[in-house]
């Protein structure tokens, strides 16, 4: 009895002095895993923290998309998707701005691109005309190539009217086409013969800037058109029946919606899918 009593004793001493010990290493083990933990959350904290902050370094072309399309003679045709109305055009070394603008949001910092070797205005809204953006992508041998008002207001550069060609090289030829309301009640938005769309010859890749217009009888007349980008917020520009209308006109190969705000561009892709043109939707609010 003594003895039993003895071994009940030992037993439950050394369970308790084990069950103490296990608790101890517990503790110890938890505390660890604390600090490992904190560690990595800090860790990840200043990953996170440098991922924004390179992303606020490159914001104004974070969100750009780019389409590159062949030339007859094997060279490359880059369209980088701004914002709104304005895209960049680079092409053999050269970049070629349409209707820049800075403060239009999202802000764009033009400072990131490259300098032009030709800037293309359409027309003197806020949203296409922009003196800093035009100064901050100019250098000594930019040209850049307005409509009459805007060539007025800037106080420099290529006037040029609808129905005017200019070659800019060898292989770029630019022609200013007319771009006006049509609309009861619109026409003092753009009215007929002040504005210009452009078609851009670039080494046999031809592209349609509409500018802001809706869908004018002149369409009719435009050929061999690969590219187009047409206008579609009305009462500025066209509805999205309109647009279609007037890709039907010239039957481009692809149509770019731009210019286009809030209006819900995506059922020009239902509209126009009975023809053999290609719509495609990029980032042009």
């Amino acid at each position: 009895m003594l003895i039993s009593n003895i071994i009940t004793i030992f037993v439950n001493s050394f369970s308790w002095r084990c069950f103490k010990n296990v608790i101890i290493h517990l503790v110890i083990i938890f505390v660890m895993i604390k600090k490992i933990l904190a560690v990595i959350l800090i860790s990840l904290s200043c990953l996170s923290c440098n991922s924004q902050q390179a992303s606020g370094d490159n914001s104004a072309i974070s969100k750009v998309q780019d389409d590159v399309y062949t030339t007859r003679s094997g060279k490359h045709v880059t369209f980088t998707f701004i914002k709104h109305a304005s895209i960049e055009i680079k092409y053999d070394g050269l970049s070629i701005q349409v209707d820049p603008v800075i403060k239009l949001q999202p802000e764009t910092d033009y400072s990131k691109f490259d300098k032009s070797a030709f800037i293309l205005v359409t027309h003197e809204h806020f949203d296409h005309f922009d003196k800093e953006a035009i100064a901050t992508l100019s250098d000594d041998n930019t040209r850049v190539i307005l409509n009459k008002r805007c060539a007025e207001m800037l106080g420099k550069g290529e006037a040029m009217s609808n129905g005017e060609t200019l070659r800019l090289r060898d292989d770029i030829t630019l022609e200013a086409v007319p771009a006006y309301n049509i609309t009861p009640g619109h026409l003092q938005f753009h009215p007929k013969g002040r504005d210009n769309g452009y078609v851009l010859d670039v080494d046999g890749v031809r592209i349609y800037i509409a500018g802001d217009t809706e869908d004018i009888p002149e369409m009719s007349q435009l050929k061999d058109i690969d590219i187009a980008f047409l206008p579609c917020n009305q009462p500025y520009t066209m509805t999205p029946e309109q647009l279609s209308r007037a890709a039907r006109q010239f039957s481009p190969r692809v149509v770019y919606p731009y210019h286009y705000s809030e209006t819900p561009v995506e059922i020009i892709k239902n509209l126009l899918s009975d023809t053999k043109i290609e719509v495609k939707i990029r980032e042009l609010k």
